[in-house]
């Protein structure tokens, strides 16, 4: 089977975006498959959430786009079995200006992750990439890379203006750049019961993106935002929370869906 690379963005910040890279990549490694995270975030948070150092000035995602490493030298195994990560480093955030002069750089990480002779990246079933909190050079690199986008939304006032952008940005990627680049999900985040704007906006987006709207959402939840201090998942920080609960019914919708494009595959 092949191997699916999967780029979770949305250009605002704060919508629990690396929250859930670091943990549906965790509960998916948990159920025996092979996961890597790419970080591509200067900022490095999916790094640090994973128990890894984004102040490695060697082994990380910059020294791979520029060349100097090759894909086998940068990837390192996480505390989690089955996980394996490419760490961010702050370099990162200098790749624009540094590239500026290179006609194909939007191409630079998918000739990395697709070369003929990376059957590297073939072991894996899935690949997450963590993108910046912008619709960046960064960003768009990952877009070309990825065969699908999943969108963390959180359910507050102005998210669905939010998320028009990004679809006409994805439109523009895949006339130009990647043909083949489809939206796997929307997932909403921040979740909030008690809040009638969260049950709006959960009724909007399913309204307008139907069955791309994941049935898993991701409630608030404190122990989410005290497990990466900690250096690991929530999933695995607090396996019991409402928020790892949220998570791990998101692996299986996740799993399921693999389940199906087999299936009408065949």
């Amino acid at each position: 089977m092949k191997t699916n690379i999967i780029s979770i963005i949305n250009q605002k910040g704060g919508v629990g975006k690396t929250t859930t890279v670091i943990n549906l990549a965790t509960a998916i490694a948990q159920k025996n498959q092979k996961i890597l995270v790419i970080d591509l975030d200067p900022q490095g948070n999916a790094t640090t959430g994973l128990g890894k150092s984004n102040n490695d000035e060697n082994k990380n995602i910059y020294n791979l786009l520029i060349g100097k490493l090759k894909l086998d030298e940068v990837i390192q195994k996480s505390n989690i079995g089955g996980l394996d990560l490419i760490s961010s480093n702050v370099n990162l955030s200098g790749l624009e200006i540094e590239t500026a002069h290179e006609p194909k750089r939007a191409f630079i990480l998918k000739d990395i992750l697709r070369n003929e002779k990376n059957s590297l990246i073939n072991q894996y079933d899935n690949v997450f990439i963590d993108c910046p909190p912008s619709l960046s050079l960064l960003t768009i690199m990952s877009l070309v890379a990825a065969d699908e986008i999943l969108v963390p939304l959180q359910t507050e006032f102005f998210a669905l203006e939010g998320i028009t952008q990004l679809v006409k940005t994805i439109d523009r990627i895949k006339v130009n750049l990647n043909p083949t680049l489809h939206i796997r999900g929307i997932l909403l985040t921040m979740f909030d019961k008690r809040n009638k704007l969260s049950s709006q906006v959960d009724k909007e987006a399913r309204g307008y993106f139907k069955e791309k709207v994941y049935q898993t959402v991701i409630p608030r939840n404190v122990r989410l935002s005290e497990a990466p201090s900690h250096g690991m998942p929530c999933v695995i920080y607090d396996k019991n929370c409402l928020g790892s609960k949220s998570y791990f019914k998101l692996a299986r919708e996740f799993l399921d869906q693999n389940k199906k494009s087999l299936g009408s595959a065949a």
